[in-house]
């Protein structure tokens, strides 16, 4: 009875401001679709909208995939050039003649046994996550231009191409993936046992271990799902775009990251959720959807989403102040 006695005034204030943070993102979000409805006469066109869920779609993947090693108290840097890198194997498989089922289930494999070389430097070697991650972006783009030599893979099989640019039910198939990954998401996050032990790992990992988590596996299984999330965003990049060039998704580890903290993920570890980075990586989307409707500049949007990175970050510190 003591134990429930301490875990009461500990957890319900934590549950109460994860609702209020969520609601507080979900009002944003709608309340730039509205400011940007007056402003702009095309923003809540067909076209636009489903633009805007294309250009979401993948990010919110990744964000997904850097959300389970946030939450472990790491960083993975190297998810954009996963992703560059991806679009290359998968480009040249199909070029090679591979069936698009094992040229995506390959690419896919890719994905984990990256995500188990950063859980074994971190691991085995003890390299701080940054280092690791860091290298291996560097690394990818290097070996996918030495692959294709600084050129491109043009991608020719129309069944791979047309997939991105497809609808189901009047909802882009892109928009559809993000569904597929969540659904798992949140059953391995929220509702078994090994989402407890991330958490538990990313909160203390010395206790967790002392409470009989095997913390080295849960390391290399939150590194695995996101190389693999990584991995499968290449393949819808690569789908959509129709060639495979190991310099696309530059910069996309800093959206991921964002998206993730955005959407409520704390950069201390511990605290994180399945839906709070997929509407953090849309109200990103919204920003540059919108700035590039109004003409803004560029270099405006990254400003915005800075200041929106500071703000949310401040207000996570103020959330573990009063818990």
């Amino acid at each position: 009875m003591a134990a429930n006695t301490t875990e009461g005034p500990t957890v319900a204030p934590r549950r109460k401001m994860n609702i209020l943070f969520s609601l507080t993102l979900i009002l944003l979000l709608l309340a730039l679709w509205v400011v940007l409805g007056f402003w702009t006469d095309k923003f809540w066109t067909p076209l636009n909208i489903t633009n805007l869920m294309r250009q979401g779609s993948m990010t919110a993947i990744l964000a997904l995939g850097q959300t389970f090693v946030i939450i472990t108290a790491g960083i993975d840097l190297s998810v954009g050039a996963i992703v560059g890198f991806c679009t290359v194997i998968v480009a040249w498989l199909l070029h090679a003649g591979f069936p698009v089922w094992a040229a995506i289930l390959i690419t896919l494999m890719f994905g984990v046994l990256i995500g188990a070389f950063h859980g074994f430097g971190i691991v085995r070697m003890g390299l701080p996550p940054f280092i690791i991650t860091l290298a291996t972006l560097t690394s990818l783009r290097g070996i996918g231009l030495l692959i294709t030599n600084g050129a491109t893979i043009n991608i020719v099989n129309d069944d791979f191409t047309n997939f991105a640019v497809s609808d189901v039910f009047g909802i882009p198939s892109l928009f559809w993936m993000v569904i597929l990954v969540a659904i798992p998401a949140v059953i391995f996050l929220h509702l078994s046992r090994w989402g407890r032990y991330l958490f538990a790992v990313g909160s203390n990992r010395e206790a967790a271990r002392l409470s009989g988590v095997n913390v080295n596996w849960m390391i290399y299984l939150a590194y695995i799902l996101s190389g693999t999330c990584a991995a499968f965003v290449g393949v819808l990049l690569a789908s959509r775009i129709a060639i495979g060039n190991a310099t696309q998704a530059d910069g996309w580890e800093l959206q991921a990251i964002a998206s993730s903290v955005i959407g409520g993920t704390s950069l201390f570890g511990a605290v994180g959720s399945v839906y709070g980075p997929l509407i953090g990586a849309f109200i990103l989307a919204t920003i540059n959807n919108g700035a590039n409707l109004l003409n803004l500049n560029s270099f405006w949007q990254r400003i915005i989403t800075g200041v929106l990175i500071i703000v949310i970050v401040y207000f996570d510190q103020l959330r573990r102040r009063r818990l």
